[in-house]
């Protein structure tokens, strides 16, 4: 009893305590003096919005995918990440990734505390370049990757975990996961940027932090009882899943050549990198469902597009046109073969959340260090593919430094909220649909009937 109440009063109390804490940090905006572009101001407006509209299509295009009776609890967890990252990144998560660099590990989180020296501050990053942006704007373009990464880990323990569990997760990986590797790979202090390290828009910071964590949290919560039983569950809504799609690729312009962080021909060539490998593994993921004895499918295009746009996503401002056709081929083929595995597995992914973002990341992050080229972009490298073994050899050893970290870190994550509280529902409530159980809603017929 004693342990329903602090459940019950605590997430409340401790918005509470951030919202009167906020009021104690004055801050006047300032933008006087800099040397900023309206035109990548512009752009970078656009961007953020592009990146935000993401997160309600990862919404649709899980929601589409699980059962009936999942689809708003599934969709809820993509959504209210927008709500709880918000909060943090202004209290201390911008300033844990993009704060005064300790040692290249994490930012101070004194640094930026409640945006404080954000809205009037020096537009560039310690140790950095100057931008044409402010730094006020450069931190809400970062914020929108932040709040769709925590997202994108809800497909893989979709249908099984409880929701003030999952609100506690996205807590805990913002701040020991996110932020981290958003500083390493980021920062101009970074110890990975350092290292020479190239992840344009998120392959690493984002994909395979988040397919790790998905891995992890499949490992702990163990599997559906339908998996269990073997009960084939049709996609509750194609259609969905066809705009979640859509919503998505148009979202990820701002994802990938946003990341140029100027209106510039490195964010053309980063949108239209972006657009082919989309194209290039939708079509791909498709063929290959088919010469497996399959019908084309809605559902078989719209993976591998997604699969796709996150292959493409750290190589996409540093590689030519022509090769994220390749890339885009690649990164579906190999997810596609890996799903169908983990299909045959005892791990339940529930919706490859794995096999396409983490695995997706991967290859994205190796392709990048074969086929990046200083002629696409001076700041970046020349890689295998055009004589430089050494650099490929460096995405290599960062993506096993990420991967580890990330599966190690999220598995003790989901361990540790376990201990505190009840991680998965019960199996009776699993049979009746989270949507009923965990929010009393429905979606549609009702929900109590399967």
């Amino acid at each position: 009893m004693k342990n329903q109440v602090v459940q019950k009063y605590t997430p409340f109390i401790l918005l509470l305590v951030v919202a009167i804490g906020a009021l104690f940090v004055p801050q006047f905006p300032s933008f006087a003096g800099a040397n900023y572009s309206p035109a990548d101001i512009a752009w970078i407006l656009v961007a953020t919005a592009l990146v935000f509209i993401m997160t309600p299509g990862l919404a649709f295009f899980y929601g589409g995918m699980v059962h009936r009776k999942n689809i708003i609890s599934t969709m809820i967890k993509s959504i209210v990440s927008a709500g709880i990252v918000s909060v943090i990144w202004v209290s201390f998560g911008y300033s844990l990734s993009f704060g005064e660099s300790l040692n290249g590990i994490i930012g101070n989180p004194a640094t930026h505390l409640f945006f404080k020296g954000v809205a009037n501050g020096a537009p560039a990053l310690q140790g950095g370049v100057p931008m044409t942006i402010p730094l006020l704007l450069f931190a809400m373009f970062q914020l929108m990757f932040a709040i769709i990464t925590p997202g994108l880990v809800v497909g893989a323990v979709a249908e099984r975990i409880k929701f003030t569990s999952y609100i506690l997760f996205i807590v805990l990986f913002i701040t020991l996961i996110y932020a981290p590797l958003a500083h390493w790979s980021w920062h101009p202090n970074g110890f990975l940027f350092k290292m020479g390290v190239l992840d344009f828009a998120g392959g690493t910071v984002v994909h395979i932090s988040a397919g790790c964590a998905a891995l992890a949290g499949a490992i702990v919560l163990k599997s559906r009882r339908s998996k269990i039983e073997q009960h084939e569950i049709p996609p509750a809504n194609i259609p969905y899943v066809l705009i979640g799609t859509g919503l998505l690729w148009f979202g990820w312009f701002g994802f990938n050549a946003g990341s140029a962080l100027g209106a510039n021909s490195l964010a053309v060539n980063a949108f239209a990198t972006t657009n082919t490998a989309a194209a290039a593994a939708g079509l791909a993921w498709m063929f290959f469902d088919v010469m497996s004895g399959k019908k084309p499918s809605v559902l078989g295009f719209c993976i591998g597009a997604v699969v796709g746009l996150v292959a493409i996503t750290p190589a996409a401002g540093f590689v030519g046109i022509p090769q994220s056709i390749f890339i885009g081929v690649v990164g579906a083929v190999i997810s596609n073969v890996l799903s169908h595995a983990f299909k045959l597995s005892r791990v339940d992914d529930t919706l490859d959340v794995f096999p396409c973002h983490g695995i997706g990341g991967m290859v994205g992050m190796l392709l990048t260090g074969v086929f990046a080229s200083k002629g696409v972009n001076p700041a970046g490298n020349d890689g295998l593919f055009y004589g430089n073994p050494a650099f490929f050899l460096t995405q290599l050893k960062a993506m096993l430094i990420v991967v580890t970290f990330s599966f190690t870190a999220s598995y003790l994550i989901f361990k540790f909220i376990s201990l505190l509280l009840p991680l998965r529902v019960s199996e009776e409530e699993e049979e009746l649909g989270l949507d009923a159980t965990q929010h009393d809603e429905k979606y549609g017929r009702n929900p109590h009937k399967a």
